[in-house]
């Protein structure tokens, strides 16, 4: 039989359509060295943490690296094209569930859920409600989108058409998009009420979100990011939020993931946290798993990935594995 590797379980839905196709190891523990020795016999991984460089030099079966998700920074893409191995992706699938995180956030940092729930257990009714008067619609701001695929359009729709908001947007590669105007990353930034990032973490998106550029933002606006944590300077943010020149962020993911206990940002009530979770819940993941899955099921065919991401592998995939 041929063998699955995956870095975490995968939901019940997509184990059910892999059945008596594979067999299926999930990785003990996700260190390098674990990863390299459980996955040194597969035919093909499933991603769903940073997958060693080393293990293509080490894995003389694997055809293909599939990322349970769209992001592929986690797949070693250089080394995994050297050696042969195909790259995909699941693009799309958790968008809808990215976005509802960014709306749930901004609406509580704009509501301050934080402070009023806190208050009110600790302080009662009134310590709770008198955060009220300075609470603020979403209705109508302007949100701004830094990347604009899949996530970025989705996050477009729902403020258009479920709060009236003006969209903005900023992506490398030139876009039309009914009600979303284009522009300047700079003009983005100084202008947007709530700044998302949705960008894929590349060489020319690490540290995109300067300090520089957190200082174009209006006094008041929201940062959140869930594109990568790498895409925003951090020292740029701890002093912005420090000085009360913006007014808060939503963070799901960091540079540094886990995030270490005595980081900056708890200490911030206008910042909520959380652990890399923007696009999981339960039927992502089998949106997710299922996509993986069925991928996996074409490379064990014989075929190719229906998302394949790295087409100069193809030479070299065709080379070690001929039909």
């Amino acid at each position: 039989m041929p063998l699955v590797f995956s870095s975490m379980a995968l939901h019940p839905r997509a184990l059910e359509l892999l059945g008596g196709n594979a067999d299926l190891l999930v990785a003990s523990a996700l260190d390098a060295e674990t990863q390299l020795r459980e996955a040194a016999g597969a035919d093909v991984v499933i991603v769903r943490a940073p997958l060693p460089a080393a293990l293509f030099a080490r894995a003389p079966r694997l055809r293909c690296a599939i990322r349970h998700g769209a992001g592929i920074d986690m797949i070693p893409y250089d080394e995994a094209t050297r050696a042969g191995v195909l790259i995909a992706n699941v693009p799309g699938v958790n968008a809808s569930t990215v976005a509802e995180y960014v709306f749930m956030t901004s609406l509580a940092l704009l509501r301050q859920l934080r402070r009023i729930d806190r208050d009110l257990r600790g302080r009662g009714w009134a310590a709770g409600r008198a955060h009220a008067d300075t609470n603020s619609d979403l209705g109508g701001r302007t949100i701004g989108l830094v990347g604009y695929g899949n996530v970025g359009g989705e996050i477009a729709r729902i403020a258009r058409h479920g709060f009236a908001m003006n969209v903005l947007a900023y992506n490398r590669s030139p876009r039309q998009a009914e009600g979303v105007r284009f522009a300047a990353l700079d003009e983005v930034v100084a202008a947007s009420d709530i700044l998302v990032l949705c960008c894929p973490l590349t060489d020319e998106t690490r540290g995109l979100i300067d300090a520089r550029r957190i200082g174009l933002m209006k006094p008041g606006a929201l940062l959140i990011n869930v594109s990568r944590g790498p895409v925003i300077d951090d020292r740029g943010l701890i002093d912005a939020l420090g000085d009360g020149r913006i007014g808060g962020a939503a963070l799901d993911v960091f540079s540094q993931q886990p995030l270490p206990a005595d980081h900056p940002y708890f200490g911030f009530d206008n910042v909520i946290l959380t652990p890399h979770l923007a696009g999981i819940t339960d039927e992502s993941m089998m949106r997710m798993g299922v996509g993986a899955v069925e991928q996996t099921l074409q490379v064990l065919r014989g075929d190719l990935p229906a998302n394949l991401r790295n087409l100069e592998a193809l030479d070299a995939y065709r080379k070690r594995f001929p039909a």
